[in-house]
């Protein structure tokens, strides 16, 4: 089916179409817990049983509507960031409501329409709200096959589903929007409703085109950075030179009478300006800037000290494992140290946003991946009313993790409110990304551990130092504008939070069977330079630490690197993903010709996501530093693959952006300002250095639940490039990323 086929569907036509009832759907209050971070008060339970997200959201009408005219619209709380959800989350409501996914009209996050499902964050859109949709379109056609019984007199089990009528014996039909009456759906979810089994499946599984991609590809408007609406004005904000600078001096009358401006609009330490076309804003931007004196002072430590920085700076330890008794000794113990600098997310289109005020209420289009949150953080910094306040996401060009999407949204937002009535469009330039946007930590990590004598783990330590991994909104202080403006909202204060989900601490615990383990997560409340998610959160850096040293103790035992791991792994999925990657590899404990090597390694992402093993093979040019990967072969277990070709993107995507943090990507500063401030300071992969080729198998296993696999490539990656390295010279490098220089000077060039 061509991605053409899907209906455009708009929230204003959406909104006004005639006579259409919108909001009669039951939208609990609440905001999820995602990426292992608490926000907003806890509702009042639902049925714990019910699956994914429906447990808050329980009412069906919440999730899926369905006209008289037989219109079926789907709505989800999730947002898309790329990972193909638009087309997914049809496919899954398709098959149980038997029509074709083009027949889905799909609602994506939006806190005037859909349900309140947190984050779209830590993998679990399929998972979660692939789950609820599913399950309330199972329940949708099994009360309209109720409805239809009633009407023609004919028992349920006579009737079937298909191309959004239900047909009875005799040629008897009745479509979907005829046996619609009001508030039918207004019916909390049923547990117990029963699935489609996976021989049944017609569209689930299948390959369907995405929806989001033609725009994207023929330069459509794709993104919130294209958006272009009436009357629309242009803005730039003008950021503090340093986190702590505070304006001293300001001349603006000079800025207010350039071509084009309409205002100058400073709060505090905010600076913004406003114009009719945006090269005017930018123009004015820089003359504002140029006006702008400020106070700055040296607060950052020393970068080249950040392992003694990490440990005088923790303030209370945590344990995120203890399992077994007592260290135990064996024939050999060995350990290591890791450091994981400050990355970031680096999206290539700068955050942007549009708002606008109007009639007392605030409407924002942005590419946060959290509405709610957002809306709620905006509302404070506003004074508003957060029923007051709606945000629309719209996609952005560039967005994983937290990036300054939120933060663009409140700019917008507080300018909007000097110009009523217009919308307002902010578009931060390429130095403000670099330079605000929240980074991924730096991490350090500590590994020790024991093999006996028969080359098995036996014991197992494994110290991490980091701060929080999330300061998403939040409050208002979780905003560059709230912490700026005049009323200078402190920002949220850093607690050490160890969940299921996992934080810094996510996958610091080895799925591999070891019978004594100690794991703690020192805890640094106070990181010197701005940090929140970034893709993977911790895992990306207690994935690379682990492979990279399971590894080292494959080589004390005398073990080919696969064998090792098999050797410890009881798993049986854990199992399969292993042997599907290195059989399609060829792997082998073969020398290799000279510089060149492979490199193995595994994880479930978060211990009980996607399973993932990836094996890389690997050139290394001594005299340049270069390294150059040739060859990867990756195998994925996600449960039952809903859209597998998205799940070979992700992957793809994931091992490339893993490859480009572990190769080049580090943020850089001196005791007063981040220094990184565009792509020559912060080089990221380029198509030059892309492997020749990337094969991604994917293991399928119909009928078992979703597991989230965006993020499930970065750590596996990063640890398989560094064995890799391992392999071909026989040095370990210890710290990322692997710079020309660090890895000249690893070899002693």
């Amino acid at each position: 089916m061509n991605a053409s086929n899907f209906p455009a569907f708009s929230r204003r036509g959406f909104l006004f179409g005639s006579g259409a009832l919108v909001v009669s759907f039951s939208i609990v209050p609440h905001v999820l817990a995602q990426e292992g971070e608490v926000q907003g008060a806890t509702p009042a339970p639902a049925e714990p049983d019910l699956p994914g997200s429906l447990g808050d959201t329980p009412s069906l009408d919440a999730w899926i509507r369905i006209e008289a005219d037989g219109g079926i619209t789907v709505f989800t709380g999730k947002a898309e960031l790329g990972q193909g959800t638009k087309t997914s989350l049809r496919q899954i409501a398709a098959e149980e409501l038997e029509v074709e996914p083009a027949a889905i009209n799909l609602i994506t996050a939006d806190t005037a329409l859909t349900p309140n499902e947190g984050y779209t964050a830590g993998s679990q859109t399929i998972q979660n709200s692939g789950t609820a949709i599913r399950y309330a379109a199972a329940q949708v056609r099994q009360i309209l096959l109720g409805q239809a019984s009633e009407r023609l007199g004919v028992p349920a089990e006579q009737l079937r589903a298909e191309g959004g009528r239900v047909l009875g014996p005799g040629g008897a039909s009745l479509g979907y929007g005829e046996l619609v009456a009001e508030n039918l759906l207004h019916v909390n979810a049923d547990p117990a409703t029963v699935l489609k089994a996976p021989d049944t499946y017609r569209v689930i599984g299948k390959p369907f085109a995405r929806v989001d991609i033609p725009a994207k590809v023929t330069g459509g408007e794709a993104y919130v950075q294209d958006m272009r609406l009436p009357d629309m004005v242009h803005a730039r904000v003008v950021r503090p030179p340093s986190y702590t600078a505070s304006l001293a001096e300001l001349d603006e009358q000079s800025i207010e009478a350039m071509p084009g401006v309409l205002a100058v609009v400073r709060d505090g330490d905010f600076l913004a300006v406003v114009a009719e076309q945006e090269f005017q804003a930018v123009q004015a931007m820089r003359a504002l800037a140029a006006a702008a004196r400020w106070e700055e002072r040296a607060a950052l430590p020393d970068q080249q000290q950040l392992a003694s920085f990490y440990e005088s700076s923790a303030t209370e330890v945590g344990s995120v494992s203890s399992v077994g008794g007592e260290a135990i000794s064996g024939a050999k113990t060995i350990e290591a140290q890791f450091m994981r600098p400050y990355q970031m997310h680096g999206s290539i289109g700068p955050s942007a946003a549009v708002a606008m005020l109007e009639d007392d209420r605030m409407t924002i289009w942005t590419h946060t991946q959290g509405v709610y949150p957002d809306r709620g953080a905006i509302a404070q910094m506003l004074a508003m009313p957060a029923e007051n306040v709606r945000c629309i996401h719209v996609e952005g060009s560039g967005c994983y993790g937290h990036n300054g999407a939120d933060d663009a949204a409140a700019d917008a937002a507080l300018i909007a409110r000097a110009l009523p009535g217009r919308p307002v469009r902010v578009q931060w330039m390429r130095e403000q990304e670099h330079l605000w946007e929240p980074y991924g930590p730096g991490m350090m990590m500590r590994t020790r551990a024991t093999l006996d004598a028969g080359g098995k783990i036996v014991d197992w330590h494994y110290d991490l130092w980091s701060n929080t991994h999330s300061t998403r909104p939040g409050s208002a202080g979780s905003l560059i504008a709230g912490r700026l403006m005049g009323r200078h909202f402190p920002q949220d204060s850093a607690t050490l939070r160890i969940s299921p989900l996992g934080n810094g601490d996510r996958n610091a615990i080895p799925l591999y069977e070891i019978p004594n383990q100690r794991i703690n997560w020192h805890f640094i409340p106070d990181m010197p330079v701005r940090v929140s998610a970034l893709r993977g959160l911790g895992a990306y850096a207690n994935v690379y630490s682990i492979e990279s040293f399971m590894d080292e103790l494959a080589l004390e035992a005398g073990a080919d690197p696969v064998e090792f791991r098999l050797r410890h792994m009881t798993d049986p999925r854990a199992r399969k993903v292993m042997e599907v990657t290195a059989d399609e590899f060829g792997w082998s404990s073969d020398p290799m010709p000279e510089r060149r090597g492979r490199g193995f390694a595994f994880a479930k992402y978060k211990n009980h996501a996607a399973y993932l093993a990836i094996a890389i093979e690997m050139e290394v040019d001594a005299d340049t530093g270069l390294l150059r990967v040739s060859h990867v072969v990756s195998a994925v277990d996600c449960g039952e693959a809903v859209a597998p070709d998205s799940i070979i993107n992700q992957t793809e995507g994931g091992i490339l952006q893993s490859l480009s943090w572990t190769l080049y990507e580090a943020v850089h500063f001196n005791d007063t300002r981040v220094t990184s401030s565009d792509w020559s300071a912060y080089p990221i992969l380029r198509f030059s250095a892309v492997p020749d080729s990337i094969d991604v198998h994917v293991v399928d296993n119909p009928g078992t639940p979703y597991l989230g696999v965006a993020e499930a490539a970065q750590g596996p990656t990063a640890g398989a490039l560094a064995n890799a390295f391992r392999n071909a010279t026989g040095k370990r490098i210890y710290d990322l990323p692997y710079t020309r220089e660090r890895v000249r000077a690893t070899l002693g060039v």
